[in-house]
């Protein structure tokens, strides 16, 4: 299928916007604007795209350095009415596996559990959301013999296996609000929760890789965390965590002839 994505992962957006003078938009084609730096020192892509009417202007600012990457959204509304900003910006963290992953700094944050962002560039293991799948409730270091038979079993699917879908069951624990009580928070289970009220910066810690890394955000109010759950093979497609900010909840609006800007950031403090 020439509309399938080739790559997926890294930083995908997932944005829709909406106004009251025309239907609904989402960014799928971009022109490059401008490449600036160098790969000694650092590298910045800014990257543009326009709604239909040419009324939306959304540009995306990437900065890659040796130990830092953000990314930063600018929205210009050039329409006579308001602008709604939905979606969110992922981005998706290789690991050793989940159940090696804490998350040090969410304790007392408010969260709502959902269903995760559906995009062609997001990685989504197909198995998603079946709690009898082989192996859930594995425990870091100690695999269960469902998990070990999946990841043996796993090395010899095709790639039409790998991205057949499956019907997902719902989840009890939609919608559900609740607040954060650990703050050295293990991503073991699947998990896919936005939070709000949640630190503009806090640090996810890969006990497997030992490695950490500093998360940060601005202009979005909420935070964005899906694990995939800890069933799969170590260091495998599926080994990952996204993490980003959102606008799920409650949407961003943009006034007629205003900008606005967003973006996040990951450090990598071991790099220096």
């Amino acid at each position: 299928d020439d509309d399938e994505a080739i790559i997926q992962g890294g930083i995908s957006l997932a944005l829709s916007f909406e106004s009251g003078d025309q239907d609904s938009w989402s960014p799928s084609t971009w022109s490059l604007h401008q490449v600036s730096g160098s790969p000694a020192d650092s590298i910045q892509i800014e990257m543009i795209s326009n709604d239909p009417e040419r009324k939306i202007r959304l540009k995306h600012i990437v900065t890659l350095e040796e130990d830092f990457l953000s990314s930063e959204l600018v929205v210009s509304n050039s329409s006579s009415t308001s602008l709604k900003l939905l979606g969110g910006v992922i981005s998706h963290l290789t690991v050793s596996s989940p159940d090696a992953i804490y998350v040090l700094g969410l304790e007392g944050s408010s969260f709502f559990t959902r269903e995760p962002i559906l995009s062609e560039f997001v990685i989504t293991p197909p198995d998603y959301g079946l709690k009898d799948q082989p192996g859930y409730g594995q425990v870091y270091g100690k695999m269960s013999l469902g998990a070990l038979m999946s990841t043996l079993g796993s090395r010899k699917q095709s790639n039409a296996d790998e991205t057949e879908s499956s019907n997902s069951s719902a989840s009890e624990e939609e919608d559900i609000e609740g607040e954060e009580d650990d703050g050295y928070k293990q991503l073991t289970d699947e998990m896919c929760r936005i939070y709000t009220y949640a630190p503009r910066a806090f640090t996810v810690m890969d006990r497997g890789r030992r490695n950490s890394l500093s998360v940060g955000r601005s202009g979005f109010a909420e935070l964005y965390m899906m694990s995939p759950g800890s069933n799969h093979e170590f260091y495998s497609k599926y080994a990952y965590i996204c993490v980003g900010q959102s606008a799920m909840l409650k949407p961003i609006i943009v006034d007629p002839g205003d900008e606005w800007r967003g973006g996040m950031f990951i450090h990598n403090p071991n790099l220096e």
